[in-house]
């Protein structure tokens, strides 16, 4: 076949393809116009059956014949009042209508759209849902007392988006005052801590919930009852100190952190690694013992109190800078990357056993949904987490903590800037 030859069939069935796909244009083009003069109501569904869910109901029809039926709808007053509206293109044949935060009967109104807006008639049908996701959830609130603080947690099963209302109550300065949050979670396990509760030792709050979903069903206030604040503080330093490197605490060698002018004493003195401040400890992949063959983690940082202390929080600090750039070039820096600690152990020495005792685990989410800014101001902050995390505790009085460095965000994990450590001291122990 010569050139010429190939270059017109080429050109043929171009020329095909594009006259084929002209057609089924126009078809398309005709099914969908919209005319200021079809004033012609569509047929409705019809056909209906319907499968319940938890907080609504799946509706199956038969799709109207006519050739413009943009989407067929279902509407309903829900509980509180407010009309629903629900939509499914005429590609499909079912509909999931939510909101409904009961078991009882509700009447849905069918109808067919089409392109030019017309309805036509409403079909009414009547359904019934399993149930509420709502009642589920409250069914599995809890509020726990924690440091300075309180815990609301939940279960939401169906991970429908909620919103959950709290309401703090409580006396202070001779006054009654009411503090208000909203908590909002699609998960299927909701835990929030409501932190910076002032209040002194003993001393206790009321608690009142009410749950919302994003439909505007809302359970009734569920009355937590009194909840009591424990409260600790933050550990002095002046008295902590590390052991050298290799050096064993109880059987655990201390790790090797002083790599590339960088010190493990960094950890422990208050100053924290950001913008064009380093401030770390590094272990260059000799965490375990300093040794090279010995790998890098898991490896512990271990802390001798300098005096006897329950413990109850702990913060911890990421390395900022990013190989020297200006912070104001990359403000985020080398916050939730790379080398830094995202999972960890925690344990403290039992003076009874003369052992380790293991606290928990812990893992630094890395934020979501943040400008760069708010991204390298909670990065500054530093990561808190409990250290009994289900039910808030102390531990018992130690004077040991050992931090087990387990893995990173992305890369073995060999940096850290900083250890803060909350509870409260043991007199005469």
């Amino acid at each position: 076949m010569s050139l010429k030859d190939y270059v017109m069939r080429y050109i043929y069935v171009l020329l095909i393809t594009v006259f084929l796909m002209g057609i089924y244009s126009c078809e398309e083009e005709s099914r969908f116009a919209i005319s200021g003069d079809d004033k012609e109501a569509p047929n409705p569904p019809t056909d209906f059956s319907y499968k319940p869910l938890i907080g609504g109901v799946r509706v199956y029809y038969k799709i109207p014949d006519d050739k413009d039926i943009l989407s067929v709808n279902a509407e309903y007053i829900n509980n509180v009042g407010r009309k629903m509206i629900f939509s499914s293109s005429y590609f499909t044949d079912s509909l999931d209508v939510m909101g409904i935060a009961d078991s009882l009967e509700h009447v849905l109104h069918l109808y067919a759209v089409d392109r030019a807006g017309n309805h036509s008639v409403h079909v009414p049908l009547t359904v019934k849902s399993t149930g509420s996701a709502l009642h589920e959830v409250a069914s599995s609130i809890e509020v726990l007392p924690a440091f300075n603080s309180f815990i609301v947690s939940w279960k939401n099963e169906f991970k429908q988006y909620l919103n959950v209302h709290v309401d703090m109550i409580f006396d202070k300065a001779g006054q009654r005052r009411n503090i208000k949050w909203v908590l909002s979670s699609k998960d299927e396990i909701g835990k929030k801590i409501i932190d910076n509760v002032v209040l002194s030792e003993n001393e206790s709050l009321e608690v009142n919930i009410q749950i919302e979903d994003e439909y505007g069903n809302k359970t009734q206030v569920i009355k937590m009852g009194d909840v009591p604040i424990m409260d600790d503080y933050e550990l002095p330093k002046e008295l902590w100190k590390v052991p050298a490197s290799n050096d064993s605490i109880a059987g655990i060698p201390m790790c090797f952190g002083n790599a590339f002018e960088a010190k493990s004493t960094n950890v422990i003195d208050g100053i924290i690694c950001y913008g064009e401040t380093l401030n770390i400890m590094h272990t260059a992949g000799r965490g375990r013992t300093g040794k090279e063959e010995d790998g890098n983690a898991p490896w512990n940082y271990i802390i001798d109190l300098g005096d006897y202390y329950e413990l109850s929080r702990i913060v911890t600090h990421q390395r900022h800078d990013n190989d020297g750039i200006p912070n104001d070039e990359n403000v985020r820096g080398y916050y939730y990357m790379g080398e830094n600690v995202k999972i960890y152990n925690m344990y403290f020495l039992d003076d009874e056993t003369g052992e380790w005792e293991y606290i928990s685990q812990h893992l630094i989410p890395t934020p979501t949904g943040l400008s760069e800014l708010e991204f390298a101001k909670q990065g500054a902050a530093g990561d808190m987490a409990l250290l009994y995390p289900d039910v808030p505790a102390f531990t018992k009085p130690t004077r040991w903590f050992r931090y087990e460095a387990i893995s990173g965000f992305g890369a073995s994990p060999s940096v850290l800037s900083e250890i803060t450590l909350y509870g409260k001291k043991i007199n005469n122990y």
